[in-house]
């Protein structure tokens, strides 16, 4: 009995040992897959709720520091083809592409050493978002014509992560985390009617909350400590 229990607890410790990886490179670079996000409000965009499915959009760069890594994120995302009610259900209909970049600088804190790692980070940094295309009248829509329309965002971005990590090998481990980002942007407005000289720029300042449930990637770390 005695060693069958001093079995178990060697193979526990050998466990623990063989988990500890995080903090044993000097430095990771992660990888984002997949994620489900958020994108800020287009014009008068109606289904702001709706969320946008992105592959391989980003990548993040760690330097670590024991329990601690300091990060440098970068996300991208282009479609060219998307396409919402503007205004109203009845009112208008945009089309064109979009284009929604980031580069944030932050730190990630992990709560253990062990196989699969929790973890909290908080970034800051620069958010750019912007629509090019067309709003076409609907037909329930009366004096009004095909107006092109350029949208763009710029501002400031915080945004605060929970996640896991959960290491596969030394060198490699697979995470998920869920992320709000809180975006203060200077928004300008272009419209100008299609074969009409009549241009029409407004500009704002506006707060927006965005959630982004998932986001899901490979990490490799470099540099053993050892």
């Amino acid at each position: 009995m005695k060693k069958i229990i001093l079995s178990v607890f060697v193979a526990c410790i050998s466990f623990s040992s063989f988990a500890q990886t995080g903090a044993d490179f000097n430095y990771s670079i992660a990888a984002r897959g997949f994620s489900l996000m958020q994108l800020p409000k287009i014009l008068n965009q109606t289904n702001t709720q709706d969320y946008t499915k992105m592959y391989g959009n980003g990548a993040i760069l760690k330097f670590n520091d024991n329990q601690i890594s300091y990060r440098i994120s970068g996300n991208y995302f282009r479609d060219p083809m998307v396409r919402f009610q503007n205004t109203c259900e009845t009112c208008e209909i945009a089309s064109g592409k979009v284009t929604d970049y980031s580069f944030k600088i932050g730190f990630e804190k992990n709560f253990n050493y062990s196989r699969i790692q929790p973890y909290f980070a908080f970034d800051l940094g620069y958010r750019s978002n912007r629509f090019t295309g067309t709003l076409t009248p609907t037909n329930g829509s009366i004096g009004t014509t095909n107006q092109s329309a350029d949208a763009t965002k710029n501002g400031l971005v915080i945004t605060p992560t929970l996640g896991f990590k959960v290491n596969i090998i030394p060198y490699l481990s697979i995470f998920a985390e869920s992320s709000l980002d809180f975006y203060y942007s200077y928004e300008k407005q272009d419209r100008t009617p299609i074969n009409v000289a009549d241009r029409t720029v407004t500009t704002f300042n506006k707060w927006e909350f965005l959630l982004n449930p998932v986001s899901a990637g490979i990490q490799f770390n470099f540099n053993s400590k050892n």
